[in-house]
């Protein structure tokens, strides 16, 4: 047997100004089944993760809410471990980066780079809120993008084209606290130098590291030329202060991936059998992986890599990126209750369930995934109930009764056997590379096999056959060995379910290596059913319930610029109204849908593309052809809607009360396509 390896696995670190979603549960759920797979193969798989507990967002929401910036991420890290827990993500350390060992490593780093040449110092023009009293972060700044032109964007990068600037070329500005429009005040600030790793990047970000769609974006931005970072803030900041300079503070995102480091430092002084140079020194001949959503690639695949290097630290063997989250094919909305927190999911479903969809859904690429709540519960109850459960159901009844509980030493089916010896290499190739959705569907065909043989032998119509009662326990005794292999293969996605399987089993913790050795002449417990199947109004109420969540959050006061929320009224603040991306559209074309009562087709120019747009506004419009070359206005950022007759994507606007007295919205004369509505 090979020697195990030593591994080290980080997520990226939830920050610490708000509760754990599905959208963030993904991330851990991902990497916790690829270290738990890790373990179950024998190697030496470590898990830490911290709060990231830094920045001008905690400082402000502890003001508002009349408490310490340490009592708010103490509370806040309280709840995020709770709701790791219990959907059984399992760390070996969760700290948070304000932390002693996070201090001093943030220092030593920054001293290092500093006395090897790669700290710059110079005034800077930054923006101040006059009515806060504050310089502004650049997450608390929005205006339009200096790239492409995007409306509300933060100050430092853009969601859409990606590119990331310096706050001071957003157009538009405006705080995101106060609403105010910001000045500038020139301020002593301090720069990491990223173009001196220029040529080390481009031979890491291209060594196998990354994903190759990652590498080609991170590449996009190295042919672009590198910048010098920002990495501090003016005070009032909460963080920590850079060494020799008061009133200047680290920037969040300079501490918060060494939050990773620090979690282990902290981890190592409880344990000692691990060494912290041994995995981050710079001979380290451990494995070091990062698990990321695509959203911070640019701080993980550019920033920390030099980061490490300059300061004399290993690189990362490898930064895992997975996609967003979508919820029956769209952003997740707090109207329509699919932004769900992971408590609200807990109190209504079985953690298991969600682990396992996102299993099946979760492939190594950056696509996103989406949670289709009537594909959830057809899945986990055709998969998990149906077909794994199913085999135990139906065959441990026989065993009780007919053998006392004793499972014979048999294997009437040596070519469904060796079948299941033959795919666990495969399977195991699949976690490997993260393709956990390969793994699941090469997992349920086995299933299906070993339910399609007992369907076929029947042992409850076997039974009533005088003399066949010992082939009915050959039968169940393999059926119960298949059921085990099947959650040995399962136990990284579904932990707990395995813990009651082993239970029933009447086995100590299986392992990977138990896949060859099948049970014989052994004594189960008594089994009791492991899983339910979902039923719909559970998931409706997790939704309503989600709804809920929203009023409550809607009917707290208002504060720090932000306007009141009535839940009856459903009020949005400005953000809400100013991320609309609406523009002047040209009808091209206009035509009857085929088996719609009440929709046109609209086919839009939209100046720099052109847009296929459904619109119920037939009974307005008895010939369409009427509404050809007229100028319109239309919402160009909503996600597209798939329909029945084709994908709409985005909505034209239109006014009145209904039938016939619906008006389609038009611009004064002198508008063009693809004009922004401001």
């Amino acid at each position: 047997m090979s020697e195990a390896r030593k591994i080290l696995v980080t997520s990226a670190l939830p920050y610490a100004n708000g509760s754990i979603h599905l959208g963030h549960m993904l991330e851990y759920v991902q990497t916790d089944m690829w270290v738990r797979f890790q373990k179950l193969r024998g190697n030496q798989a470590i898990y830490v993760c911290a709060d990231d507990a830094h920045g001008s967002a905690i400082m402000l929401r502890a003001e508002k809410e009349g408490i310490t910036p340490e009592q708010l991420i103490d509370g806040v890290r309280a709840e995020h471990m709770a709701d790791f827990a219990d959907f059984g993500v399992n760390f070996d350390n969760y700290h948070s980066t304000h932390s002693d060992e996070n201090r001093e490593l943030s220092a030593a780093i920054y001293l290092a780079l500093r006395d090897k040449g790669h700290i710059a110092t110079r005034a800077v023009t930054q923006y101040f809120d006059p009515d806060k009293g504050m310089f502004l972060a650049d997450r608390f700044i929005k205006g339009t993008c200096p790239k492409c032109g995007t409306d509300d964007q933060y100050g430092d990068n853009c969601e859409k084209c990606g590119a990331t600037y310096s706050p001071t070329e957003l157009k538009n500005p405006r705080s995101a606290i106060s609403g105010a429009v910001p000045v500038l005040k020139e301020s002593q600030h301090f720069f990491f130098k990223l173009p001196d790793f220029e040529a080390m990047l481009k031979q890491w970000t291209r060594s196998g590291a990354l994903q190759e769609a990652v590498a080609n974006k991170i590449a996009e931005w190295l042919d672009g030329g590198l910048q010098e970072w920002d990495i501090s803030r003016d005070a009032p900041y909460f963080g920590f202060e850079i060494p020799g300079e008061p009133g200047k503070y680290f920037y969040v995102w300079l501490d918060a991936p060494i939050g990773y480091m620090a979690s282990f430092k902290n981890l190592c002084a409880r344990r000692p059998d691990l060494d912290f140079d041994a995995f981050w020194g710079k001979d380290s001949t451990a494995e070091l992986y990062h698990f990321i959503g695509k959203d911070i690639v640019n701080f993980h695949a550019l920033f920390w890599p030099a980061m490490l290097e300059g300061a004399g630290y290993r690189k990362p063997t490898g930064v895992n990126v997975h996609g967003y989250l979508t919820v029956n094919g769209q952003k997740m909305s707090k109207s329509r209750g699919t932004f769900i927190k992971a408590r609200t999911y807990l109190d209504h479903l079985n953690p298991e369930y969600l682990r396992y969809y996102y299993a099946s859904k979760l492939g190594r690429g950056v696509d996103d995934l989406d949670l289709n709540l009537e594909d959830f519960v057809q899945k986990v109850n055709s998969d998990l109930v149906g077909k794994v459960v199913n085999i135990a159901s139906r065959c441990a009844g026989f065993i009780h009764r007919g053998n006392a509980g004793v499972l014979v030493t048999a294997n009437p089916e040596p070519a469904l056997w060796e079948a299941f010896q033959v795919a666990a290499p495969s399977i195991a190739e699949a976690y490997e590379a993260r393709d956990f959705s390969r793994a699941m569907r090469e997992i349920m065909a086995l299933a299906d096999r070993a339910n399609a043989w007992i369907a076929d032998k029947a042992p409850w119509a076997l039974n009533k056959v005088e003399g066949k009662q010992a082939e009915v326990q050959e039968i169940c005794a393999l059926g119960i060995n298949l059921f085990r292999q099947l959650i040995i293969l399962l136990k990284p996605v579904l932990p707990n379910l395995a813990a009651e399987a082993e239970a029933f089993l009447n086995v100590p913790a299986l392992t990977w290596d138990d896949l060859s050795k099948p049970l014989a002449d052994h004594q189960l417990n008594p089994f009791s059913p492991l899983l339910t199947r979902i039923e719909l109004p559970k998931i409706e109420a997790m939704v309503e319930a989600s709804k809920e969540d929203l009023a409550a959050e809607a009917s707290k006061p208002a504060g720090n610029g932000e306007l009141a929320k009535d839940p009856l009224a459903a009020e949005i603040n400005f953000d809400a109204f100013a991320a609309v991306d609406l523009r002047i559209a040209l009808i091209e074309k206009c035509e009857f849908v085929e088996g719609a009562d009440k929709l046109l087709r609209l086919s839009l120019d939209i100046g720099d593309e052109k847009r296929n747009v459904f619109s119920g506004i037939k009974s307005a419009y008895p010939d369409p052809s009427k509404l050809e070359g007229r100028l319109t206005l239309y919402v160009a950022n909503l996600a597209p809607r798939k329909m029945k007759f084709g994908v709409s994507e985005g909505m034209v606007l239109a006014a009145g009360p209904g039938g016939e007295e619906i008006y389609l919205l038009s611009p004064d004369s002198g508008a063009k396509p693809g004009q922004r509505v401001k």
